[in-house]
C-alpha cells in the first residue's frame, strides 16, 4: 500500500506564545487534511529545556486522529520525556521504539548524548536497531529516524553537531535492505541528501529556519513560518517528499 506519513522537527517548546502558537498551527494544518495521513513523526527537540511542563503541553499540543511517532533531539531530556510525554517510568537509557504502520515498520531511534549536542547511536540503540530488521521479512519496508543527520550540510551550525561514527549506521543499512530511506531533524533547514546509498531527508523546524551561509550571516531565521515535510512511500519502496509551510 502507498503510505502517507508527515514529519516536523525542532519544535522547541518553551511555555513562550510564540512556540505554542507556531506548534499548534501546524497541528492544526494536519488535523484538518482532507485525506488524514497515516502517522506523524516528530524528529526530536520537542521541548526547549528538558522540563516536564514543556512534555505535557507537547502531548496536548501533538494529540491526533493519527499515530504519532516521535524520538528525542539533543535540547530533550530522557526523564522527563519518557515522564510526561510516554507516560512510562522516568528512565535514563536511549529511548528506540519501531512502529508497524500499513506494512512499514518505522524505527524511531534515540541519538542523543546526554548533555552534549552532537548524536551518537550508542551500542544499545545500534544492537536495538539491528535486531529489529533482523525479525523483518526482506520484502517489507522500513524507514529509519533519529536527530542528528550523518553528513555535512553545508553550514557550521549543524556541521558542528552532527551524528559521530556514522559508519556504525552505514554498516547496519549495508545489511539490510529493507531500510528506504534515513530521516533526520537537528539542522532547522529542509535538505536532502543521501546516505550509505540511502535517501537521506532532513525535515524542516517548526521553531525557527536555518539561514544558509550565502543567504546572510545571522544563522536563525525566525520569520520564516514553520515547515513541515510529506512523505509518500509507494509500492515499489520508492520515498517522495514534499515541503511545506504554514502561515
Amino acid at each position: 500500500m502507498t503510505l502517507l506519513l508527515a514529519q516536523i522537527s525542532d519544535l522547541h517548546l518553551d511555555g513562550s506564545e510564540r512556540a505554542t502558537l507556531r506548534a499548534t498551527r501546524v497541528m492544526d494544518h494536519l488535523r484538518a487534511l482532507p485525506r488524514p495521513v497515516d502517522a506523524l513523526l516528530v524528529t526530536g527537540d520537542i521541548a526547549d529545556h528538558g522540563d516536564e511542563a514543556e512534555y505535557e503541553e507537547a502531548a496536548r499540543i501533538l494529540a491526533a486522529p493519527f499515530p504519532v511517532l516521535m524520538c528525542p533531539g539533543n535540547h530533550d531530556e530522557r526523564a522527563a520525556y519518557r515522564k510526561a510525554l510516554l507516560e512510562e517510568a522516568p528512565g535514563h537509557g536511549p529511548v528506540n521504539r519501531a512502529h508497524h504502520i500499513g506494512g512499514t515498520t518505522i524505527l524511531m531511534c534515540d541519538s542523543t548524548i546526554p548533555g552534549r549536542d552532537e548524536g551518537r547511536l550508542d551500542a544499545e540503540t545500534l544492537t536495538w536497531i539491528g535486531t529489529t530488521l533482523a525479525a523483518l521479512p526482506e520484502d517489507a519496508p522500513a524507514l529509519i529516524a533519529f536527530h542528528q543527520p550523518p553528513v555535512r550540510l553545508h553550514h557550521p551550525l549543524p556541521d558542528s553537531f552532527m551524528l559521530e561514527e556514522p559508519g556504525e549506521l552505514a554498516a547496519l543499512l549495508d545489511a539490510y535492505p529493507q531500510i528506504t530511506a534515513v530521516l533526520t531533524g537537528h539542522a532547522h533547514t529542509a535538505a536532502a541528501s543521501t546516505f550509505a546509498g540511502r535517501p537521506l531527508i532532513v525535515g524542516p523546524a517548526v521553531t525557527w529556519t536555518l539561514r544558509l551561509p550565502w543567504e546572510g550571516d545571522e544563522p536563525a531565521d525566525r520569520e520564516q513560518p514553520p515547515g513541515l515535510a510529506f512523505h509518500v512511500l509507494d509500492d515499489d519502496r520508492r520515498l517522495t517528499t514534499h515541503y511545506r509551510v504554514v502561515v
